[in-house]
This record gives structure tokens, sequence and C-alpha cells, in this order.
């Protein structure tokens, strides 16, 4: 069996803003650092055997204390970035809706199979992300395994664990800095722990993901 231990970036001030973040590389914010921190010390001591991350900053930023807590190196792979949002990244909602109406119409229907001019479709990132991460617990068969990534990569191995369409509305959280815990036995993919943010009561944490919507919690 391998459990695999996936947490979303911390917050940061775009998340708060409400701006479409993508592959833009923006920090964690002063609360994305402190839940970053909660979350290492939630972890601190705990066995793991191998430890992946997006490479942008903000998954990094939160990866890097979590990799002192828990003695592990990071490796670093661009294949569990964000859902890659090119001509809307940078903007908020009301601006996206005026300067690129249709590349918004696409975003805010959450079409899977529609590209965003200059990023990628819904179904290009699930396929790419999960394909990364069945490949990660194929090389590590009875590990312990944490991966750090953004809230896209987490919506799309929440449905592959359940076969869940990706066209089927969203009603569970993806929160900043949350521990989310699959256990994986012979190809078979359960949910043992989902948006536990029990370590962010002081924090608090949004489960906001691209355009759901701001819902702070905690």
């Amino acid at each position: 069996m391998t459990e695999l231990i996936v947490i979303r970036h911390g917050e940061t001030e775009w998340n708060a803003e409400g701006r479409i973040q993508g592959h833009q590389d923006v920090h964690l914010n002063e609360r994305g650092k402190m839940q970053a921190d909660a979350a290492a010390e939630r972890l601190r001591g705990e066995s793991i055997d191998a430890f992946y991350c997006s490479d942008l900053k903000r998954a990094m930023q939160t990866a890097a204390p979590i990799s002192d807590a828990v003695k592990s190196a990071i490796v670093a792979d661009d294949r569990l970035r964000e859902w890659k949002l090119g001509v809307l990244e940078g903007l908020v909602p009301g601006e996206a809706e005026v300067r690129e109406p249709e590349a918004y119409r696409i975003y805010s229907e959450k079409d899977p199979e529609a590209d965003i001019p200059g990023g990628e479709s819904i179904r290009q990132r699930y396929e790419r992300a999960t394909h990364c991460v069945q490949e990660i617990v194929s090389e590590w068969p009875a590990g312990r395994i944490i991966v750090v990534t953004h809230g896209g990569v987490l919506d799309d191995l929440y449905r592959f664990s359940k076969t869940i369409a990706l066209d089927a509305k969203r009603n569970w959280g993806l929160y900043n800095c949350g521990i989310n815990i699959f256990r994986i036995e012979n190809g078979n993919w359960t949910i043992e722990n989902w948006g536990d943010i029990a370590h962010l009561a002081e924090i608090g944490s949004m489960a906001d993901w691209e355009g759901e919507g701001i819902k702070d919690r905690g």
C-alpha cells in the first residue's frame, strides 16, 4: 500500500484578491507562510519516503518548511503545476470577462475539453497531473509520499480517486495547506482523509480555487 499525502500550497495575495494565477509565479503572502509553517509542524517527525512538489514558487515555498520538518528532500516536477490559463492569468474575473470574453466563458463554465488561448484545457491538466502522480505512486509501491501542488491538481486527484466526471459540479473543499490523504493498494484509490485543516484553526484557510468564489474558514 502507498500512502499519498497531498497538500495545496499556502495562500498568496492573488488568492486573497481573487486574481487568476495559473502558471504565474506568485509568492506566498504572510498568511500563506504561516499556513506552511503550521502544516510543517503538523507533519513534523513523520516518516516520509519521497517528497514531490510543483516547481512554482508558491508551492516550493510551502514545501520548504515541510521538507525540513520531515527530513525529506524535495523533487520539483512541472507536471504538478496549476491549470495553465494563458490570456487570463493576472486578471481578476471582472477584467477577464471584458478583455477575454470567450476565454473567460471557457474558464467560468469549466468546459473540460476547451483550450484556454495560450493555455490548456482542464482535460490536458487532468491527464498530465494524474499521469504524473500515478507514476510517482508506481515508484513507491509501499511508501509514504508527500505531494505539494495546486487546487486544480488536488481537484483532479479527488475526481480520479472517485471516478467523478470532469464536468461534474464540485462540492468538496480545496483548502490552502489542508492535509489530504489517499491510500493506493493494488491500483485501487481510496481517500483516507480530506480537507483536514485542524492545524490552521488559528490561521484560517480559503477553500477557493480559480473562480469558485472565496470561502474563508477557520
